[in-house]
Parts: structure tokens; sequence; C-alpha cells
């Protein structure tokens, strides 16, 4: 387990006994930035800190739920079955072809065949079905000019995601765009986030994950990162929490003010 000792939840202090996930769940949004844990990469500094910041793209940067919903429906009516509104919502975060067979239950070559046929309508319809959260454009912009190295990681195929990133327009924010391959070798985020920072050369004390499901936590975890879990996305704050977030932003502007709160 983590040890850690946090100095509580906007500002204030946990009570004796108490721990970070309880204060969470009690309704506490952002713990203060001097919050310290030692994770393998080595010891988290202040959010200001980190020089390399990696997003997840569905759910953090973009709100993608219409094309992913829909494209999911398309997939799944082509083996004439339907899913009710939650389940097709579960599908945004992790990767597909583990969607389609834990909560489907699919066979392999049903989930696969079921990916394909996702694609067909993604590629063309389902991609642009999608839009920026209001506020992340000038985020990233600010973020980049005041030095800070920012990546996408995300479980989404790495070619749809930098079409996104040029379609929306925040591409020229980004140091660089990495995302599962469409052959399903690298689609967990561990694989990603680590895909990203063999790639970019990122050391894991200098960087920080941020997004809006458990796998971006247990992720960043797994890789040495800090992370930040954003609740205005698809993850609620119990997932994050159950999950060990070390910080939650309940808004971009949140999160903004998180990211940027020292010229570093």
């Amino acid at each position: 387990p983590d040890q850690e000792r946090p100095e509580g939840v906007r500002g204030q202090s946990f009570p004796p006994g108490g721990s970070r996930a309880a204060a969470l769940a009690a309704g506490g949004i952002i713990p203060t930035p001097a919050t310290v844990a030692q994770r393998p990469g080595g010891t988290y500094k202040r959010a200001m800190q980190y020089k390399t910041i990696l997003f997840d793209l569905d759910g953090t940067l973009t709100d993608s739920e219409p094309g992913i919903v829909n494209s999911v429906r398309y997939a799944l009516r082509s083996f004439g079955m339907e899913a009710e509104p939650a389940t097709l919502r579960s599908f945004i975060g992790p990767p597909l072809y583990d969607s389609f067979r834990g909560t489907m239950g699919m066979s392999d070559a049903d989930a696969k065949r079921a990916v394909d046929t996702y694609r067909v309508y993604f590629r063309d319809k389902g991609i642009f079905e999608n839009a920026p959260y209001p506020g992340v454009p000038e985020m990233l912009e600010a973020l980049r000019a005041a030095g800070r190295r920012l990546i996408v990681a995300t479980s989404k195929p790495e070619v749809f995601a930098k079409r996104i990133a040029e379609h929306f327009g925040f591409a020229g924010a980004l140091e660089g765009v990495y995302g599962a391959d469409m052959e399903g070798k690298r689609s967990s985020k561990i694989d990603v986030i680590r895909y990203a920072m063999r790639e970019r050369g990122i050391a894991p004390s200098s960087a920080v994950m941020v997004g809006d499901r458990k796998y971006d936590i247990t992720g960043a975890r797994e890789a040495g990162l800090a992370d930040i879990g954003v609740l205005y996305g698809y993850g609620s704050r119990e997932e994050l929490v159950e999950a060990g977030a070390t910080r939650l932003a309940a808004s971009v502007a949140d999160l903004r003010e998180m990211l940027s709160s020292s010229d570093g």
C-alpha cells in the first residue's frame, strides 16, 4: 500500500485516524498540492512542479459519448443484440475488446468481429460525434505557453485519436498523441502510458496522468506517475476514490488551476 501523509482537502487536514479515501468520498474535491506520496517512480511533488502532463482523451479532453455509444449500438445490432443506455456508456474508457467480452459475454472471435464492426461506424461518423469540453482548448494552450509538455495517452486507437485532436484544433498544443494499435497488441492503459513515456523519454518523477476512469489511475500507479482524476467525465467519484486517486478535479476550471498553479 502507498505510504501517504495526505494534507487534506481544500487546505484542511484529515481528522486523526482518517484517510484520503474517506475524506474524498465525504465530498472533498482537491487535496492540497503539497500532498506527498511514495510510488515506484519516486516521491510525488507539488502538482505545479510536473513538467509533463499526460491526458486521457475520452471523458477528459472531449465529450465523446454520442459517437462511442452509437458505434457500440451499431456493432451490437450486427449480432442482433441491444443494450441499456448505462451498459452502452460503460464502453467509454476501457479497451473495446475487453468490454465486448466482459460486459456482453462474447467469445474471443465475436468480440474481435464486434470491434471491427464498431470501427466501420466510428471511422466515418462516430469519430466526430464528439466535442472538446468547454475550456479544454484554452487550458491546453495556457499550459503549453507556460512550458508544460502535453501528451495524450488513450486506449482509443492512435490513428483515431490523432484525427480527433486535429479536427478539434488542439493538436498544436500537444507534443504527442499516443494510443492503442489496431491489432490489439497495445490496448490497456498501462501499455499506452509506457509506450508514450518510452517514445517521449518521460521520467516518472516529472509527470502526472490525468483521466476520468479507474484505468487512468491504476495505469498511472503502475507506471510510477502521479495522478489526477476528473469528475466531469464518465467515471464516478466512487470509482476514482476506490482506484486510489490522489487528487480529484470537479471541473475543467479546477483542473486548469491545479496544473497551472505557478509558473513552474
